[in-house]
């Protein structure tokens, strides 16, 4: 079977990614060959410029490989397969949910795209393997129930679903069976889950009993989480269990109250800034970052200034900035708009002001112990996701203790313990 995945934005579609490999691994080998030379593509929405990266990549396979079959899916290809199945080289498109079927990756199957907005359950699927990545991602919820001014996933998703407990768990065990020593849990809103099972178990009993039920795991990560709906049992977790790695990233968007506000974001600056200093107050040291939008519509130099002033006080190392980006349909998209070298350059300054605040927090741990997940021959990610090299090589996929004897503005230098 010759089946190439190019995987364009989040961790969930990278999780997608390797349950479309499986279910396609499954098809050829009940009708062997019938899926020779074939590319799937897995589209990202959020932005346009994700979107035109995809759209670059189907046209360079195309011209590349022109026998090739190319199969589209993902949340761009969900919101306007019409568009996708005119690209050259496109046989079939498929939709979000359509994806991640087995009947959609046997021979001769359709297109479809199913109404995303009428999904209403998440299926679980057993992945243990990864390719070319040292962590495993693990599903946990899916969609989203709020409506961001300016996000238009939800579309592309349907409604927030939650995966069981017992579904994962028996992920994490497969995984953990594999070789992975390291979980990352990742939907569209994970703070959301469990709202729609029985019980509305939370995001943090979740993880409470996921941690209990397999002792074995040994590092657990958060994908991105909403400040404003962090349940009280992950907080407790935060403090007390030291297999949740000290590392919270934060879907924060800015720092401006009115912009907050125009974004229909839940949180408010001082929201933000509250939950950040619980964070920090529960798990000293703990490395937190964001995710922030670059040029708002109706962003003003003003109100810039408030996400710069906020900055300034969280002391935010990592953070992940995006220049706004038009989304059609969306309310934001109808606003006054912000100039788009505006956007860059604002975008360009948050990237300077998260550079400074990383290297100050890599700085500070020179000298520190840490447990390393190797993720290459040279280095991998500490505990709090900090860019690690070692000093002496050492085979990926291991979690080993090294002693950080350096820091460059980007990363850490250590040799193993």
């Amino acid at each position: 079977m010759s089946v190439e995945i190019l995987t364009f934005g989040c961790r969930l579609n990278a999780y997608e990614s390797e349950v479309m490999r499986e279910l396609a691994s499954r098809a050829d080998r009940g009708e062997p060959g019938a899926l020779d030379d074939t590319i799937i593509v897995n589209t990202c929405a959020v932005t346009a410029e994700a979107e035109r990266q995809a759209r670059q990549a189907i046209r360079r396979a195309a011209r590349a490989r022109p026998g090739a079959r190319i199969v589209v899916t993902g949340c761009a290809a969900q919101l306007r397969p019409a568009a996708w199945a005119a690209l050259p080289g496109v046989a079939r498109v498929l939709g979000n949910v359509e994806k991640l079927l087995a009947e959609s990756w046997v021979a001769g199957a359709p297109s479809a795209v199913a109404d995303i907005m009428t999904a209403r359950e998440t299926s679980a699927h057993l992945v243990t393997e990864f390719a070319g990545r040292a962590r495993a991602f693990v599903q946990v919820q899916q969609g989203c129930d709020h409506r961001c001014t300016f996000c238009v996933i939800p579309f592309g998703r349907g409604p927030s679903r939650s995966v069981p407990v017992g579904a994962v768990v028996a992920q994490v065990r497969a995984l953990l069976a594999a070789g992975y020593h390291e979980v990352v849990l990742t939907g569209v809103d994970i703070a959301s889950y469990g709202g729609d099972l029985p019980g509305a178990p939370s995001l943090g009993q979740l993880v409470r009993r996921l941690l209990a039920l397999v002792p074995e795991l040994g590092r657990l990560r958060l994908s991105s989480v909403d400040p404003a709906a962090i349940d009280e049992e992950l907080w407790r977790l935060v403090g007390e269990e030291p297999r949740l790695m000290p590392h919270l990233h934060l879907s924060l968007q800015a720092g401006s109250d009115l912009i907050l506000k125009r974004m229909k974001r839940r949180h408010s600056r001082g929201e933000a800034l509250a939950a950040i200093a619980r964070a920090r107050a529960l798990r000293p040291g703990i490395a937190i970052g964001a995710d922030l939008i670059a040029g708002f519509p109706t962003e003003t130099d003003a109100l810039f200034g408030e996400t710069l002033t906020f900055l300034a006080e969280a002391e935010l190392p990592f953070l992940h900035v995006f220049p706004y980006s038009e989304r059609p349909g969306t309310p934001a998209a109808r606003m006054p708009a912000v100039p788009v070298a505006v956007r860059r350059e604002r975008a360009a300054r948050l990237r300077e002001v998260g550079q400074a605040a990383a290297a100050r927090f890599l700085a500070g741990q020179v000298g520190a112990r840490i447990a390393l997940l190797t993720e290459a021959d040279d280095g991998g990610h500490s505990e709090h996701f900090a860019p690690v090299r070692l000093t002496t090589p050492r085979a990926a996929g291991e979690v080993i203790a090294a002693v950080v004897t350096g820091a460059s503005a980007t990363h850490l230098l250590a040799e193993a313990a």
